[in-house]
């Protein structure tokens, strides 16, 4: 709000800089007087009143600086603002794995914990990581604010939106639960209609079970930053690709 007014102040600074320019000055009414505008002159001119162009000079000033206030609240979206990169972290493997995401893509990576599901709904394509903390359970597992997240993302109708899940997990420490939350944010937003993309080979990872691995399938990008940090850069900038590939209107 206080930057609206802002912007409404400087563009009304400006309207009224423009009519100086064009020699108008306005004049203090006294009791009973109508209120009259002179233009700035030598000592042998005299004033005159403000006329119809001159107010249609106003009106279009005051419309375009309510256009342009409006403008700046609420930034165009380029193509690339159609994607967005989503994430939510404990330790920060998962926000690593966003960053090398982001490097690849170009996007922004941001944290989802203070957005909603109907804020999700303005994106033409979403790039969503979980991590898996919850492990074992068969729902909310992710331990983060996608569990607060998921119910009201099945709520929601994401027909037409093109969303790829990733994840970090530890294949050594939590080898039978590897990443289990893709499975569980994929399937959510699944269910809300969304065309899901990305899914990875899992002939890549050394983990043991996952309920995201599917047919020898990851229902999308899992990273290990425990053990095989190495890899996140590659892995990130392939998937990439292939998603891009998938339809990500990247």
């Amino acid at each position: 709000m206080a930057k609206s007014k802002g912007v409404l102040a400087v563009s009304a600074g400006c309207a009224i800089a423009l009519l100086l320019c064009q020699g108008w000055v306005f004049v203090a009414p006294k009791p009973n007087q109508q209120m009259a505008s002179h233009r700035l002159a030598s000592s042998t001119s005299r004033p005159e009143a403000i006329g119809g162009s001159g107010a249609g000079l106003l009106l279009t000033l005051a419309a375009g600086s309510v256009a342009f206030a409006s403008a700046v609240r609420k930034p165009r979206r380029t193509s690339m603002e159609a994607v967005g990169l989503f994430y939510a972290t404990q330790t920060g493997n998962t926000e690593t794995a966003a960053t090398a995401i982001a490097e690849a893509s170009g996007l922004e990576a941001t944290d989802v914990s203070e957005y909603g599901a109907e804020d999700l709904l303005e994106y033409d394509g979403l790039i969503v990581g979980t991590p898996t903390w919850n492990t074992g359970a068969d729902e909310y597992r992710s331990g983060v604010a996608w569990d607060d997240l998921i119910d009201d993302i099945k709520a929601q109708d994401f027909s037409g939106k093109t969303v790829a899940v990733f994840g970090s997990g530890d294949s050594a420490g939590y080898g039978d639960n590897f990443c289990d939350g893709i499975e569980e944010i994929y399937s959510s937003f699944k269910a809300a209609g969304a065309t899901m993309v990305g899914m990875v080979d899992a002939g890549g990872y050394a983990h043991s079970e996952s309920k995201s691995d599917q047919g020898g399938k990851f229902l999308g990008c899992p990273f290990d930053e425990d053990n095989e940090s190495d890899q996140t850069p590659e892995r990130a900038s392939a998937w990439i690709s292939q998603i891009k590939g998938e339809g990500m209107p990247l």
